[in-house]
Order: structure tokens, then C-alpha cells, then sequence
């Protein structure tokens, strides 16, 4: 029996970078000795076991060959005939195909190493093929990478295409995708996600929603880049790494790909347009649903926030309302968030000043300050305690309008 270190840990300590979790590979052991050392299995589809004191995984070397359409379609073979290098070549990319050994010793079959120093995302053999999910593994990895310099290599971006035009992709079923782009999104890059699966084709077949939205012209006014696609990438970029905002951000403007040419640049009542499609994803995709309530928020009430100072007190809180700000001021934080990245992801726009989100903080907390036990002690009750509510905080809002001034933005 051999113990190696393997996959992401080698490459990451490599690139000195923070390793947070380790895999193992066991060459020569059968399931029976793995359990008589004391290791508990827990592999569905193959025989993985956890290490008894440290709960890290070991996996028995293994081969897979394709049995069927998917990411699931395969039969895998595990003895302890199976060599090293025959459990790496199955892997994605060189990078992940690297080991080490018990005194740290690289093995690395495959050029892994050569490709961390050239910077290339390159596919291990053309077994990368059988796994459509390994399209959204790279695009992923693209977007981790990409402040190191990594690009994907060309012949790999190739066989993606291919991939994609034998319909590989259509197979994939939704909580995967969601896995792969609710990781991808928290990465550094998402744009590079985003831009990675369009330049393979997954983009049209994944979120189509997204994808029509690159060519779709805007206002240079309002949008010097013009084209919605690229304002897409670039308020991914300026939007910090939390899911819940990356995903509005990214769906916020998806009916901007149905407005009729006629009448483009212009984009008026995309908002009520985007809702059935953010509704439709969400669904598709099986999207949980507090993140589907933002994305659902941001795309309905974004020009809310940009034109906050143009609100009266009466639609300032009913936007509130809408948003639930009151009882859930954590997404509506998220909610400004989201308005905000959209505002500075706009092509030489990207520090300018945004005081919307500071005035709306400041609006939820007027509101929020309204005591209802002072109304209750006055002898308001049921209807009536709540019209007396809505005119306290209308005054509230009124005051907070008239001593904020209205910046120019």
C-alpha cells in the first residue's frame, strides 16, 4: 500500500497558496484492508474512505470509462492493480494531476508543473471529454486564477467547444450547474467565468438569459461601454464576493435581451421585463430561494436606488416595503450592494462616488426608528396603529429628504 497526496493540495502548495483541504490516493489496498486499518467508507460511486483520525478522504486508485450521457455516466474499476499514473490521467486538468509522496516527492506525469509555470489550464487527455462538467470545473478554475496570470490553454477551449456542439452539456442536471456557478461566482474573477463559458458556447446553453445579453446595445449616456454583456462582467468585478449580491448582479438586467430593436439603445420597463426571466432561472436552476428574492429585488427596484434622491417620502417607503428592509436589513444591505457594483461596473465609472447607498441606509433607519409602543400608549390600535405608523415614518422620511440635500451624482 502507497499514500499519496494528490489533486488540488499539491497544486495550491506549488503556488504557495493557503491549502484547505487535502485528498489522498491509496495504490495497492483493497476495500477489506482499508477497513481493517480502520478507515470508514463513504463513497457512493466509488470506494472512498475517511482517514480515522483526521476525516480527510482517501480514494483507491481508479480507472473510469464512459457508460452513458453526463457528468454521471461512467464505470469506474478500482483494484489494487491501478497505478498512480493511470488514477492521474483521469483527471481534469495537469494541474490537478500532480502527487506527492509520503517524504515530498512530486510525481507528475502529465506536465503539470511546466503548465503551473506557463500559466495554462490544459486538459490531462481526451477522457476530459466524457465529463460535460468539467466545462464549468475550468471556466471556474479560470476565474480563480486569472490574478495569477492563468489563462485556458487553446486546444483546451477547443474541446470544450466540441463538447458543447455534441450536446454533452445538455445533459448536466441543475443542482450541478448551480454547484459549479454558486462557487464560480465567489471567485475572485466571475466575470472570467462568465466570459469562459461564452467563448466554449456552455454561456447559451446554461443561462441563455445571460448570453443574449452581450451585442445589446445602451445609452453611452448612462453606459460608456454600450454593450450590456460587457456591463455585465464589469459589475461582476466591482461586486464584492458574496453569492447572494454576485447573482443579482449578474441577472439584474436580463431584460435588456428582449427589448425590441425598434427601439433600442433605449431599455425603458426592462426591469418588470427582467422578472420572468430572473424567475425563470432561479427555477431552472433550483436557486435557493433568499438568493432569489434579492436577484428577484435588484432587478425590479435598481433604478430605485440610482434615482433615491429623486424619491418622495411616499415611494421611498414603499420601496422599503418592497425590499422588507425593515424586518431584513441584511438583504437590503445586499440590495445596496447589488445597485452599487451596477453603478460603477460602467466603463471609466468604476470609482466614482455612489452617496445613494449612505442615503438609503440612512431612510431604512428613520423608518426603522419609529417607535410603534409610543403610538400603542397614544390609544392607537389595529388599522388605525398602522395608518399612524405609515404617517410617522412619511414624516420621518420627509425630514431625513429635507436635511440630506440632494448631491450631485
Amino acid at each position: 500500500m502507497k499514500i499519496y497526496l494528490v489533486g488540488g493540495a499539491v497544486r495550491d502548495k506549488l503556488l504557495e497558496r493557503p491549502i484547505h483541504e487535502r485528498d489522498w490516493v491509496v495504490v495497492g489496498a483493497t476495500e477489506t484492508e482499508m477497513r481493517e486499518r480502520g478507515f470508514r467508507p463513504v463513497g457512493k460511486d466509488f470506494p472512498v474512505f475517511l482517514h480515522p483520525d483526521t476525516d480527510e478522504e482517501y480514494a483507491l486508485a481508479r480507472t473510469e470509462r464512459k457508460s452513458g450521457h453526463g457528468y454521471g455516466g461512467f464505470t469506474v474499476y478500482a483494484s489494487p492493480e491501478v497505478t498512480l499514473e493511470q488514477d492521474l490521467q483521469r483527471r481534469d486538468l495537469t494541474v490537478n494531476a500532480m502527487a506527492e509522496t509520503e517524504d515530498g516527492v512530486i510525481v507528475d506525469p502529465y506536465g503539470g508543473q511546466a503548465d503551473l509555470a506557463a500559466r495554462k489550464l490544459r486538459h490531462v487527455s481526451d477522457a476530459f471529454s466524457e465529463d460535460p462538467l468539467r466545462i464549468l470545473r475550468v471556466a471556474r478554475f479560470a476565474a480563480r486564477y486569472a490574478p495569477l496570470g492563468f489563462t485556458v490553454a487553446d486546444e483546451t477551449l477547443t474541446l470544450m467547444r466540441t463538447m458543447v456542439d455534441a450536446g454533452e452539456v445538455e445533459h448536466l442536471v441543475a443542482e450541478r450547474v448551480w454547484k459549479e456557478v454558486s462557487r464560480a461566482l465567489t471567485e475572485p474573477r466571475p466575470d472570467i467565468f462568465i466570459s469562459t463559458l461564452r467563448a466554449c458556447g456552455a454561456l447559451e446553453i446554461l443561462l441563455p438569459e445571460v448570453d443574449r445579453l452581450f451585442g445589446v446595445p445602451q445609452p453611452a449616456l448612462h453606459h460608456p461601454e454600450i454593450d450590456t454583456g460587457d456591463h455585465i462582467l464589469r459589475a461582476l468585478r466591482q461586486a464584492p464576493a458574496t453569492l447572494p449580491v454576485r447573482f443579482a448582479v449578474l441577472v439584474h438586467d436580463l431584460g435588456k435581451g428582449i427589448t425590441p430593436q425598434e427601439v433600442l439603445p433605449s431599455h425603458r420597463g426592462h426591469e418588470a421585463a427582467g422578472l420572468p426571466l430572473v424567475k425563470a432561472v432561479c427555477q431552472r436552476l433550483r436557486v435557493p430561494n433568499p438568493i432569489t428574492a434579492l436577484a428577484l429585488g435588484v432587478c425590479e427596484y435598481h433604478l430605485h436606488c440610482h434615482k433615491a434622491f429623486e424619491l418622495r417620502p411616499q415611494t421611498l417607503l414603499k420601496l422599503l416595503r418592497a425590499l422588507d428592509a425593515l424586518r431584513k436589513p441584511e438583504r437590503f444591505e445586499q440590495f445596496l450592494e447589488s445597485c452599487e457594483a451596477d453603478a460603477r461596473g460602467r466603463l471609466g465609472l468604476e470609482d466614482r462616488e455612489y452617496p445613494q447607498v449612505d442615503y438609503l441606509r440612512a431612510a431604512r433607519k428613520a423608518a426603522a426608528n419609529v417607535d410603534p409602543q409610543a403610538l400603542i400608549a397614544e390609544g392607537f390600535a389595529g388599522a388605525e396603529l398602522g395608518k399612524a405608523l405609515d404617517r410617522a415614518r412619511l414624516q420621518a422620511l420627509a425630514h431625513l429628504k429635507g436635511s440630506y440635500g440632494a448631491p450631485q451624482v
